[in-house]
């Protein structure tokens, strides 16, 4: 099936990607978005062939912007990881603090559809790839000795912010995101 463009399938998306958000994959029904969306079923079928289609363009649209964010801290840190770093934890901990923080939609979604072979969680394992790709990158001018093992501790350091931004106090994430970022790969406080 070939992915249809159109002002209603952006409607779609954006009644899908606030509904979602704010009470889950799985509570939020096909009928309560196309309400939202203001369309019918036949219409919605046109540009999706299932709620779960629905689903991966929705994170599809989620994994553009944090990956448009993070490719632009890298791009603007110009090799100076530490004010990269600075950039991303600004980024986590202004996300934190905004009205309506759910934490990350692709952990969200993970605890939702458990199913590996899911295709929504086979997007979730895509867009975490990309990021851990994107740790390395970021790292890469500090030479360390296991780039891909600090990669990970630093997509564990987002996740538990993300998860922190939504359980505990969300002013503090940036300061503790950049903190525990420095730490795993060596850099001082500046």
């Amino acid at each position: 099936m070939t992915t249809v463009t159109s002002p209603m399938r952006e409607r779609l998306l954006e009644a899908a990607t606030e509904l979602f958000y704010a009470r889950g994959l799985r509570a939020v029904s096909v009928d309560k978005v196309i309400e939202q969306a203001g369309t019918t079923k036949v219409t919605f079928y046109r540009h999706f062939k299932s709620k779960d289609d629905l689903i991966v363009a929705y994170l599809g649209v989620r994994a553009k912007l944090e990956r448009d964010g993070v490719d632009a801290a890298i791009a603007h840190g110009n090799g100076d990881v530490d004010a990269t770093l600075r950039l991303i934890a600004d980024a986590v901990g202004g996300l934190a603090c905004t009205p309506g923080f759910r934490g990350c939609p692709f952990i969200n979604a993970a605890a939702e559809y458990p199913d590996p072979d899911s295709a929504v969680r086979q997007t979730v394992d895509a867009h975490r790839a990309w990021y851990r790709d994107a740790f390395e990158r970021l790292l890469a001018p500090l030479d360390l000795e296991s780039p891909r093992a600090a990669g990970d501790d630093l997509m564990l350091i987002r996740d538990g912010a993300m998860v922190a931004g939504y359980l505990d106090e969300p002013a503090t994430i940036a300061a503790s995101f950049l903190r525990s970022s420095r730490a795993v790969i060596g850099l001082s406080a500046s």
